[in-house]
C-alpha cells in the first residue's frame, strides 16, 4: 500500500502520531453483519459507518479539530433475522458491555467526547448512553444515524429501509466492485403488519424478517446509481463534519442556551 496512514484514523496511524497530538472527538463506527438483498455484500453496514466517519472526520481536521475514528464494531443488534445464515446477532446487553469498556478507556485517556457513528437500523445506542451517563459522568456521548443527517428526499425517489435505493447508491460510490448488477436484485418488497397501531407507526416491535420479505431487502433499489450516492454522501459527510468540528470546540459545562 502507498496510502500514508490518516493521523486521524486510529487502525492506522502509530503511537507516535498519538502522542503528538491531543484528541477531543471519538467516533466509533457500529455497523451490523447481515444480509443486504441479493446484491449487497454482509458488510454494508459497516462498509457506509467507516466511510462516513472516515469523511468526516477527515473535513473536520482540514479545520484543526482533532477527531479519531476508532475500529469499527462489526456486529448489530439482528434478533429478528436469526434464521438467515450467518447473520451475525450481537444483543443489546452486549453492545452496552462493549461500549462501556471504550467509554472506560476513552475516560481514563482524557477524551470526554465520543460520537456512535451508527449505520444499523436495530442499533439504539439512546439508553445505553443514559446509563453510561451515570457511571462515566465526565464523558459525553452522542449518536447518530448518518443516513438521517441530510433530507434523504432530496436525492433518492424511493430511499428504502434496508438495501433498497439509498443503500445501493451508496455502495455503488464506496465499494462497486462489491456490488451485484441490479438484475441480481430482488425488489424488495414488503409486507406490513396486519395490526393498526403497529402499521401506522404509533406502536413499535420487532419484524420478523423472513416473514416480512422474501429477498431480505426492504426497498426498491432498481432506480439506484453510483452519482446518487456520491451525491448524498457528499452533503452527509459535510453535515457531520461541522457537527464533529462544533463538538471538538464545546464546552461540555456550557451546552445549552
Amino acid at each position: 500500500m502507498n496510502n500514508k496512514p490518516r493521523p486521524y484514523i486510529l487502525s492506522e496511524t502509530n503511537w507516535k502520531t498519538v502522542k503528538e497530538n491531543t484528541y477531543t472527538v471519538a467516533m466509533l463506527p457500529w455497523g451490523a453483519t447481515e444480509a443486504h438483498n441479493y446484491h449487497l455484500p454482509y458488510a454494508t453496514d459497516t462498509i457506509q459507518a467507516i466511510y462516513v466517519a472516515s469523511e468526516s472526520a477527515r473535513l473536520a481536521w482540514e479545520t484543526k479539530a482533532k477527531p479519531i475514528v476508532l475500529p469499527a464494531i462489526p456486529f448489530g443488534v439482528n434478533t429478528g433475522q436469526m434464521d438467515i445464515p450467518l447473520c451475525i446477532n450481537m444483543n443489546p446487553s452486549t453492545q452496552y458491555a462493549v461500549l462501556k469498556d471504550i467509554v472506560q478507556v476513552l475516560d481514563s485517556h482524557n477524551i470526554d467526547k465520543l460520537l456512535i457513528v451508527n449505520s444499523h437500523g436495530g442499533n439504539n445506542f439512546k439508553q445505553m448512553i443514559r446509563e453510561l451517563s451515570l457511571e462515566y459522568p465526565d464523558v459525553f456521548i452522542c449518536t447518530i444515524n448518518w443516513w438521517q443527517a441530510v433530507n434523504v428526499s432530496i436525492y433518492f425517489d424511493e430511499p428504502g429501509d434496508h438495501a433498497g435505493e439509498l443503500e445501493t447508491s451508496a455502495m455503488q460510490f464506496i465499494t462497486p466492485d462489491w456490488v451485484l448488477p441490479l438484475k441480481d436484485a430482488g425488489n424488495g418488497k414488503a409486507k406490513q403488519f396486519k395490526l393498526k397501531g403497529l402499521k401506522e407507526g404509533w406502536v413499535s416491535s420487532q419484524r420478523k424478517w423472513t416473514s416480512v420479505t422474501k429477498d431480505t431487502g426492504v426497498g426498491n433499489p432498481q432506480f439506484a446509481t453510483k452519482e446518487k450516492g456520491e451525491l448524498f454522501l457528499k452533503e452527509v459527510t459535510k453535515s457531520i463534519g461541522e457537527f464533529i468540528v462544533e463538538l471538538h470546540h464545546a464546552d461540555l459545562n456550557n451546552l445549552y442556551e
